[in-house]
């Protein structure tokens, strides 16, 4: 199955930032986790890498996929952060609930 891992660490305000640049807006991984990167909106996809500690990434869009728990709660939510690659949103801090990019196609 496709458990995050995850340790102890406490969470540092500056690590709850969202950013946004001239380049785009990048969001932040839950402290203390590190995300697997999958082919597809859920756990049964292959991982195709894992995100570093403390990693921002872009949403290009976002899609409905598995329903999974994280730091964040429980969605069915699933960011897309390159081409064919995706992660829960429950790991992402996007200081909100729901959508915060559009559906992708």
């Amino acid at each position: 199955m496709g458990v995050e891992e995850h340790t102890q660490e406490p969470a540092a305000a500056e690590e709850l930032t969202v950013e946004t640049t001239a380049s785009g807006t990048r969001y932040p991984i839950a402290p203390g986790y590190r995300v697997n990167v999958r082919t597809g909106p859920g756990t049964s996809y292959r991982i195709v890498r894992t995100l570093p500690y403390g990693q921002k990434i872009p949403i290009y869009c976002q899609k409905p996929g598995e329903r999974v728990t994280g730091p964040y709660g429980t969605s069915n939510l699933w960011d897309n952060i390159a081409n064919g690659q995706f992660v829960a949103d429950v790991y992402v801090y996007t200081g909100r609930d729901g959508y915060s990019a559009p559906r992708c196609d």
